[in-house]
């Protein structure tokens, strides 16, 4: 999502000045270094070839949410505090079979201290607080406000300051109870922490339901990770998830990420414009709820029938199978068609002298797929009704540079782009052999 932003705030609002980017140094790569390979991908190919100049827009800061003080140096702390005028807080660790401790120190006082330094910015019109539609996992429906959180946030940061590792892996279910996974209670847990600084800071919360390849801006289906459907899509082409525990007739609640990232753009320019805040925090669902309505049999049809079309070169078994509503018939079907070809192919590497590696990649897939089907077994309620007023407030330029029409998007032609942006981007697949894939997936 944070590239993506980048690329669109460079690309639709060229209006503005610097974006500061805060950046972690990583595998011995100064932020420089990182900030340079990002510009270079696929992604910004549009703002390479038509606007080149823009990208001196973006400044790298080097920082860190989980470091006291953001990790910030004084002279770049000093540039912030004069400067910066709108914030974008969407650092976090997506995870969500991370340990307590560091989703927390993430994702829960990761935006404290990005508050912290918000309430010293000297020119701030808006902080726009990146949360997740699934945040509140104990509503059967999700209205546009702020809940209760579980427990008190300082609380839970302190406790996971100073109790030790064994101590609260044993706590830890009795504290994210009813939540299925760090992640969303931590990303509760933040929630609570942004509320409790409206409204002294001008801020906004903003939820996306789960996030998906983009759907055209700035090109069909790019991507840069496998999380989510993603994960399950594609590993179900190379033929290595034959079954999902899933309830078929139940909604997929996703979002195309350059929509979501549309939304918020849109979202930080309307609550920034404000003259006065509302009494109570303004919260969006970020959500196509409502609009353009597929369930997960649907997506899953439908990747069938793009991944025969447009099979991947390397497969290790045909790619089949099929979603089940019941625990123990999946657990079967994971048995036979998971767990026993990995047994299977390791065997024959060993034999073979060769190190084994399939059990490894199906104990990987196993806890994708475990975190998954809490959110595909279960009917999701989202209220959407303020993004979808904001949009139909937006004049016609805004209206074509951020793009919110989710009923015009085609679920059949969209989940292509999908494939093969994955295809390309993450497999490094060229389009070019798509012929040859063809061939060996008919033998």
């Amino acid at each position: 999502m944070g590239k993506v932003l980048l690329e669109k705030l460079l690309y639709s609002c060229p209006e503005i000045n610097t974006i500061y980017v805060l950046m972690r140094p990583k595998r011995g790569r100064s932020v420089d270094v990182r900030l340079n390979d990002m510009i270079n991908i696929p992604l910004f190919s549009r703002i390479r070839k038509e606007c080149p100049e823009r990208l001196k827009n973006l400044v790298a800061i080097n920082g860190d949410v989980s470091s006291e003080g953001l990790g910030l140096d004084g002279p770049d702390h000093d540039r912030l505090v004069e400067e910066v005028s709108v914030v974008i807080h969407g650092a976090a660790t997506l995870r969500l079979e991370a340990k307590l401790k560091d989703a927390v120190r993430m994702n829960t006082e990761g935006t404290f201290r990005v508050m912290r330094l918000c309430q010293q910015m000297k020119k701030l019109k808006v902080v726009v607080h990146m949360s997740t539609a699934f945040c509140h996992v104990d509503h059967l429906v999700m209205e546009e406000k702020v809940y209760p959180p579980p427990a008190d946030p300082q609380d839970i940061m302190d406790v996971c300051r100073w109790m030790d590792d064994k101590t609260m892996d044993m706590v830890t279910p009795s504290l994210l109870k009813p939540h299925p996974n760090s992640y969303t209670y931590s990303k509760r847990l933040a929630e609570a922490v942004v509320n409790s600084f409206y409204p002294q800071l001008p801020a906004v919360i903003c939820r996306p339901s789960i996030v998906c390849p983009t759907y055209r801006d700035p090109m069909p289906g790019w991507v840069d990770n496998l999380n989510g459907p993603m994960g399950l899509l594609m590993g179900a082409s190379k033929g290595v998830i034959r079954t999902m525990h899933c309830n078929g007739e139940y909604t997929a609640e996703v979002i195309p990420v350059d929509m979501a990232i549309s939304g918020i753009v849109a979202i930080a320019a309307n609550i920034g414009s404000l003259n006065e805040m509302p009494k109570e925090i303004p919260v969006f669902n970020l959500t196509q709820s409502g609009t353009n309505v597929a369930s997960w049999e649907q997506i899953l049809d439908w990747g069938k029938k793009v991944v025969y079309e447009n099979p991947s070169s390397l497969m290790l078994w045909y790619p089949n199978g099929g979603i089940h509503k019941n625990k123990m018939v999946h657990n079967v079907h994971a048995f036979l068609t998971h767990w026993v070809p990995a047994y299977v192919i390791d065997f024959l590497m060993l034999i073979l002298g060769q190190k084994p590696f399939m059990l490894r990649i199906q104990r990987r897939i196993q806890d994708g797929l475990d975190v998954l089907q809490y959110f595909t077994t279960r009917q999701w309620n989202f209220k959407n009704d303020k993004i979808l007023q904001l949009r139909d407030s937006m004049n016609d330029y805004d209206k074509e540079h951020f793009n919110l029409d989710f009923e015009k998007v085609k679920p059949a032609e969209y989940i292509k782009g999908c494939v093969l942006g994955a295809r390309e981007f993450l497999f490094k697949e060229d389009p070019s052999t798509l012929p040859r894939s063809r061939r060996i997936l008919k033998m």
